[in-house]
Parts: C-alpha cells; structure tokens; sequence
C-alpha cells in the first residue's frame, strides 16, 4: 500500500468519526428543545447558528489552508472543535447551550475544506469519484450516529448522547494525526507573490463556482431547515416516540449512503450532471410539499428517502461541478468560498421556516421551500449551459 493509499483510508476514516460527532445528537436536538420550552423561532437560531459561524470562517479558512498547504492541522482542529462543541450542550443544558454549542460546530465544520481539498488531492484525475466517496464518509458517520441516538437516547439521555460526540470528536483529531505529506500536496504549495491573500481570492469571482454555490446554498439550507430539524418535529407531534424518530433520521441517512455509493459509479453516468441537477431539485420540492401534508407516520419515514437523494447525488455533483477548472493551488479558497455561501443557506433557511411556522405554519414554512426548490431547478436547467 502506497502512502496515497494509506492516507486516503486514514481521512476516510477521519472524516467518519469527524461527521459522526457533529450529527449524533441531530436527530432529537429540537424535539429536545422544544420539549424543554424553547419556542420555534428560537430552535430556528439555533439551527442557524451552524451555519453562521461557517459562514465567517470558512473562507479564511480556505486562503490559510492554500497559503500555508497544512492540511493536517486544520483537520486536527475541526476534530477538536466538534468534541469542544458538544462539551458546552453537556454544561448548559438550554437553548443558550445549545446556541454557544453550535457555533462552535459551525467553527469545526469550516475545518471540512481541508478534509475534501486533501481528499481531492489523492484522486487528480476522478475528481467526480474522489467527491462521491467523500460524500459517502460523511453520510456513513452521519448513519452511525443517528442510529447510535436512536439505540440510546431515550436510555442514555441527550448528556450521553453529547459525550459520544466529544469521544468522536477526540478519535477524528487522533486518527488524522496519522496522515503522512505527500509530495502532491508540497508540490502544489504556492510560492511568492501567488500565495499571497489578494490573488488567492480571485478565485471567489469565478462565475462557475458562484453558480453552483448558489445551488448548494438551497439545498443544503432545505435540507438543514427540513430532515434535520422541523420534520422530526412534525413526525412526533403525530405521536411519535424517539425510537421512530430515530428511524426516520436513519431511513434518510441511509438513503444518502446509498445514493451517494451510486454517484460513484457508472451507472449514474446514463444521466448528465445538469439532468442529475434538475431532477433531484424537483424531487426535493415534492419532498416539501408532502411531508406537512402528510398524516401518516410511514409514509413521511419512507418519504425520508428523496432527501437522501439530494444529499447522496446532489450535493456531489454541485461540489465536483463548482471545482471544475479550478487552479490546484487556489482549491481551499475556492472550496472556502464554496462552503462559506452554502453556510448562508444553513443559517438562513432555518431562521425564516421557524419564523413562517411560528407566524403561520408549519405547512406554509414547507411551500416556501418546495418554492425555493422549484425556482433552483428551473435556473440550474437554463444556465447550466452557459456555465
């Protein structure tokens, strides 16, 4: 085994214990909050606080990571932030917690430039097989953590569930202390005046990586503001306990594995990225239009699957897309400013549903989605080709 070999399958691991700590407690944290008082508006800021603090350190993240080309230590530290984060949902076990907890998981999430740069840098020539298979460690970590919580929530309580996040968090900081340097990573480091700041962000006015920025803005703020927040809500205010809550969090998780597996293969070839795009728009829309209006708890469980979807097949193909013909020395910025205006749509997203569900309701916070969906698949069918 060569040492690309070996690097790979120590951040695929990485990358695992890494998503597992900054989503197993996700599948009850707001029925946990609302049960504990907290109004709807106030779970959709604290939602929202995830992506607030991506938003303002991802793209500095993504000029250091490019300027200095030290992967390793900006992934040790995402590690450490994630557990750092869930320490604070242990001690303060409120809104505020939570709040101050997601910050700093929004903090640790910025580090995940460098996970997916580093990753992309093994596999130059598969950039779309790389993208997938990264997806797919994330959504692996993302599975065993819901079915964790889901297994030992109601035992356990939210303060255990938060202490396997930090173990996690510490494992992910370990195993990346493993990672040896390439010579593909010094090779690319920019010397002189090319690595400075200034040019590293010109990157950020690719039109290219703008556009399907903006696409994965939309779905990954849907996603944040529906499976992993509100429609777990919607399942238990029809009667459901947290073992079917879990469930669903896994159905939908384990959509997204198999989905994102599928994304790199061939198969997934038969239909080109922009029909890829469009489709699985669409389906999210539909997603959103059936899940308040449902009254059955199978049918929105087995509903669970469209999102999976988007977050199998979409979120790569709009991630290999927007780094299409991006300089090797310039990929953190660019990444950097890829996450950073996606984390918009992750803080936004949630602040607005719970505001419209709060002021009218909760199928209305749904439409507006369903909308938003419609408007990105409609655009991503009618500019993909100037792109």
């Amino acid at each position: 085994m060569n040492i690309y070999e070996k690097n790979s399958k120590i951040l695929f691991a990485a990358v695992i214990f890494f998503w597992f700590a900054q989503y197993v407690y996700i599948p009850f944290q707001t029925p946990y909050l609302m049960g504990i008082g907290t109004s709807a508006g106030m779970v959709g800021m604290i939602i929202g606080a995830y992506g607030i603090s991506q938003m303002l350190f991802r793209l500095p993240v993504g000029v250091l990571a490019d300027c200095r080309n030290r992967h390793k230590k900006f992934i040790i530290i995402g590690g450490l932030s994630s557990g750092i984060a869930s320490i604070f949902r242990i001690i303060m076990q409120n809104g505020t917690g939570f709040f101050i907890a997601n910050l700093f998981s929004g903090f640790a999430s910025a580090m995940w430039i460098s996970f997916m740069v580093l990753y992309m840098s093994f596999y130059p020539s598969k950039l779309q097989k790389a993208t997938s298979q990264l997806v797919l460690a994330n959504n692996l970590g993302m599975l065993i953590g819901f079915v964790t919580s889901t297994l030992f929530y109601q035992k356990l309580g939210m303060p255990v569930i938060c202490m396997f996040s930090v173990m996690a968090g510490l494992c992910c900081a370990f195993t990346a202390c493993g990672l040896k340097e390439t010579e593909c990573q010094t090779s690319s480091n920019p010397v002189g005046s090319a690595a400075l700041p200034g040019n590293m962000l010109c990157v950020c006015f690719n039109r290219r990586l703008l556009f399907f920025a903006v696409l994965a803005l939309v779905q990954q703020g849907v996603q944040m503001s529906t499976t992993m927040s509100f429609t777990t809500q919607i399942i238990k205010d029809l009667g459901a306990d947290t073992m079917i809550l879990g469930i669903s969090c896994i159905i939908y998780m384990l959509s997204a594995v198999v989905w994102a597996k599928f994304a790199s293969t061939k198969f997934c070839s038969v239909l080109s990225s922009k029909n890829w795009i469009f489709l699985v728009f669409c389906t999210t829309a539909v997603y959103c239009i059936l899940i308040p209006m449902s009254t059955s708890i199978p049918v929105i469980c087995l509903l669970q699957i469209l999102p999976g979807m988007a977050t199998g097949i979409l979120f790569s193909f709009l991630t290999c897309e927007a780094m299409k013909s991006i300089p090797a020395e310039k990929k953190s910025t660019a990444m950097g400013c890829f996450q950073a205006i996606y984390a918009l749509g992750m803080t936004v997203f949630p602040i607005i549903c719970g505001k419209i569900a709060g002021a009218f309701s909760m199928t209305a916070a749904y439409l507006f989605l369903a909308v938003i969906c419609v408007v990105a698949a409609i655009g991503s069918r009618f500019t993909f080709h100037a792109q």
